[in-house]
């Protein structure tokens, strides 16, 4: 088993490979993050682990005042991620390349990233300014029939936009090239379909691109039966509570 150590940057959502990733960057430790990669050359890979936190929210709040008026939020590293920080993270996430780090004139920063591969938390570290994490590299098996699941998937993901597309009022253009290799379908689907995060965790860590397929192959038939018979649908603000600002 080989690992490295990266940066960790824990958010609400689910990263997956080849997606593109902007960041709003404001808290100190985040801040902290980005001064140190932008100390990488501009010809290495500026790269930061990306984590779903669990449940889906942070437990530190982000300024004083919320919720006691009196109280300071909590500071350090792994503030609001409990004793244990691994605990609070799901165990997949995606390795992600800053194209883009840009500074503002408050101190804060503008950050693009693309998503890579994915990798496994081994430990978290929060003795530094921000978090870091050893991980390893999860490879992407294709598993059996991937290119004919791939196929089904994107006749099933069209037939979903359109409804989407319609429960929303508003047209959605179904004619833009998708691309056709299995992976890349399996990862664009699983972050374009409206979904928990729970569920694009689970997709993300898939043991091979055909389950990954077949799983979402269900999951927009289902959704697509659902948008159909209850147009107003899918409402996911109301499967998301309060979320860190960053």
């Amino acid at each position: 088993m080989t690992t490295v150590r990266l940066p960790l940057f824990p958010l609400n959502s689910v990263l997956f490979p080849g997606l593109v990733l902007p960041l709003n960057v404001f808290e100190e430790r985040y801040r902290a993050m980005m001064r140190d990669l932008l100390k990488t050359s501009d010809e290495e890979q500026r790269l930061f682990a990306v984590v779903a936190i669990r449940d889906g929210l942070e437990v530190a709040p982000s300024a004083p005042g919320l919720p006691d008026p009196t109280s300071q939020p909590e500071q350090g590293p792994a503030a609001g991620f409990g004793d244990d920080p691994l605990k609070a993270f799901h165990a997949v996430g995606c390795v992600a390349d800053a194209a883009t780090i840009r500074e503002r004139a408050d101190g804060g920063f503008e950050v693009l990233a693309t998503g890579t591969t994915r990798v496994r938390l081994h430990s978290v570290d929060a003795s530094g300014p921000f978090l870091t994490a050893e991980v390893e590299e999860l490879p992407e098996e294709p598993g059996e029939e991937a290119g004919t699941l791939a196929a089904g998937v994107l006749r099933a993901f069209r037939a979903y936009q359109k409804r989407l597309a319609g429960a929303r009022e508003r047209s959605l253009s179904t004619g833009a090239e998708l691309p056709d290799d299995p992976s890349v379908v399996s990862y664009l689907v699983a972050a374009a379909a409206v979904l928990d995060t729970p569920t694009k965790q689970r997709l993300l860590e898939a043991p091979d691109t055909a389950a990954r397929l077949r799983d979402e192959l269900k999951l927009l038939r289902a959704e697509t039966a659902i948008i159909r018979n209850l147009p107003s649908l899918p409402a996911t603000d109301l499967t998301r509570g309060t979320t860190s600002l960053n």
